[in-house]
């Protein structure tokens, strides 16, 4: 009893103690709100999709399923399809995610793996999670009036003399989608970097040193061991970056050029979905483009929906295998 004592009251401090009336009364009141908010957001969500949805009814019903792979988009003749924005939204988030994929995987394996001394890291790691604070419209600008006057002397280089392959069959005469999946690369950098670091941290110590005593080279260990044991939160974290990249809006429409072609040349312009609604929405009118708008916005919205649903499951399947393991 002594020692039980002993252990509550150990230099005058009381280390534990029954909840007070003011404990409980907190805490079922933050369990309340919690509660309250995980409903509202899903309420939310729910009415998002209904009123979206009730305004798209009467397009569903008019253009049908041809909606999704016919080209023309002439309010005029009240003649829709949605094909060119799904590949270009497809196409140059596609694109992004090779660039930014790439460049944040490697800024993770450089952050995580005691390549920098420590406050580079940190300044390096601070300067790439400020990069998802820069708002849309100035990457945007940046990419109008620095961007793409810098890369149109080497995109029409490879144009002139790799013509003949499909990706540069076209000159970059101006905006394109190569000016914005490199913007876009640009804003999902962070969300990559950030989840991979994640990934490479939740590997415990011992497997690194475990590929250190089997005689393996820093990059032989990094590469062989730790690339492939952190794989399901990299692949989460490209799945993410991959929703992210799919329903930005501003600096896609203003830098891809919003035409509505499907082509594989990333020097050609091109149009996105969110693009599309940025730019077609304020003067449409209340008939039938607005319905095929709203069409438009119900299959971004599923697309961009799956893909964050598939890359959070993935990210959380992979942080309960790191810390089983």
């Amino acid at each position: 009893m002594a020692d039980n004592e002993s252990l509550g009251n150990i230099g005058g401090r009381t280390l534990s103690k029954p909840p007070t009336p003011g404990d409980i009364f907190f805490d079922k009141s933050f369990r309340f709100l919690t509660r309250a908010f995980t409903w509202a957001t899903i309420f939310l969500l729910a009415f998002i999709v209904y009123k979206i949805g009730g305004e798209a009814l009467p397009a569903f019903s008019d253009l049908g399923i041809n909606f999704l792979f016919t080209s023309a988009w002439d309010s005029s003749e009240d003649l829709y399809g949605l094909l060119p924005q799904i590949w270009g939204t497809l196409y140059s988030s596609f694109l992004a995610l090779i660039l930014g994929g790439f460049f944040g995987i490697t800024i993770a394996i450089f952050i995580t793996q005691d390549f920098l001394p420590y406050q580079i890291e940190i300044t390096l790691k601070n300067i790439i999670e400020l990069l998802a604070a820069i708002p849309s419209v100035v990457y945007g600008l940046w990419g109008i009036y620095v961007l793409v006057p810098l890369i149109r002397p080497f995109a029409n280089f490879l144009h002139e003399y790799l013509g003949w392959i499909p990706f540069f069959s076209t000159r970059l005469s101006g905006l394109g989608l190569l000016p914005a999946a490199l913007v876009l690369s640009i804003m999902i950098l962070p969300t990559v970097a950030a989840i991979s670091q994640d990934a490479f941290k939740a590997i415990p110590h011992k497997t690194k040193e475990a590929a250190f005593g089997m005689g393996t080279t820093r990059w032989e260990a990094i590469l062989l061991v730790l690339l492939p044991t952190a794989s399901g939160g990299i692949f989460g974290a490209l799945v993410l970056g991959f929703g992210r990249a799919l329903g930005e809006t501003m600096a896609l429409a203003m830098l891809i050029g919003s035409m509505s072609t499907v082509t594989l040349s990333v020097l050609s312009p091109a149009d996105t979905i969110a693009a599309l609604l940025a730019n077609t929405f304020p003067e449409a009118d209340r008939g039938l483009e607005t319905g095929a708008l709203m069409y438009a916005a119900c299959v971004l919205l599923l697309i961009t929906l799956l893909v964050n649903i598939a890359g959070a499951v993935i990210v959380a399947k992979t942080t309960q295998g790191g810390d089983k393991r």
